[in-house]
C-alpha cells in the first residue's frame, strides 16, 4: 500500500483550500479519499466531494459490517454528526492519499494502516482569523448555524492542544498565514515523505 497524507487542524486553517491544492499537484500524485459524514450537507457541497453525506441508519448498517476505519460523534447543537472514514474500496495498493482528518482520525489510520503509512501534516492559523473566516462562511449559509459555529470553535481549543498534538508524536506544524508559503512548506514536507 502507499501511503496516507492527513491534514488536521482546528476548524477554519484553510485545509480544505490547501487539500485542493495538493490533491490537484501533479507532481505529488495523491489521490483523494472521502471521508463520510451524517451532518446535513452545506449549501456548495456535493455528495461524494467533500463528503459521502449518510444517514444515521447508513453509518450503524457499516458498523455492523466491519467496514468503519475510524468514526467520530459530535453532540451538536443540531443534534447529533457523525464524521467516519470506511473500507469501502477508495484505499488500494498502489498510490498515495490524501484526506482531511482529525488528530482521533490520524491515529485510527496509524492503527489500521501502521504509523509509517501515515503521514500528519497540522495547519495552524491565529484565532482570531480563524473565527472571522468561520463567520464569514457561516453568514454565506441559507440557514446560518451561529451556535454550532461557535461550540465548534471553542471545541477545537481543546481537540487540538498542544498536549493532545504533542502526544500523537506530531512536531512539525504548517502555519496557513500566507498560503503560497505554507503550501510550498508542505509540499517539500510531503516529498520528503514519499
Amino acid at each position: 500500500m502507499g501511503k496516507i497524507i492527513c491534514l488536521m487542524g482546528k476548524s477554519s486553517t484553510g485545509k480544505d483550500t490547501i487539500y485542493k491544492h495538493l490533491l490537484a499537484d501533479r507532481r505529488l500524485g495523491l489521490k483523494k479519499i472521502v471521508p463520510y459524514t451524517t451532518r446535513p450537507i452545506r449549501n456548495g457541497e456535493r455528495d461524494g466531494v467533500e463528503y459521502f453525506f449518510r444517514s444515521e441508519q447508513d453509518f450503524r448498517q457499516m458498523k455492523e459490517e466491519d467496514r468503519i476505519i475510524e468514526d467520530r460523534e459530535y453532540r451538536t447543537v443540531h443534534g447529533l454528526w457523525r464524521y467516519f472514514v470506511a473500507d469501502d474500496g477508495q484505499i488500494k495498493e498502489n498510490g498515495n492519499y490524501i484526506m482531511i482528518g482529525t488528530l482521533e482520525a490520524y491515529r485510527h489510520l496509524q492503527d489500521y494502516f501502521g504509523s509509517d503509512r501515515v503521514l500528519p501534516v497540522m495547519i495552524e492559523l491565529n484565532d482570531g482569523v480563524r473565527l472571522q473566516r468561520a463567520l464569514n462562511r457561516e453568514r454565506k449559509q441559507e440557514n446560518p448555524k451561529f451556535e454550532e459555529m461557535c461550540r465548534r470553535f471553542l471545541a477545537d481549543s481543546e481537540d487540538f492542544s498542544d498536549e493532545k498534538i504533542a502526544d500523537a508524536g506530531i512536531t512539525d506544524r504548517f502555519v496557513n498565514s500566507n498560503l503560497e508559503q505554507c503550501l510550498d512548506q508542505i509540499r517539500q514536507y510531503i516529498e520528503l515523505f514519499l
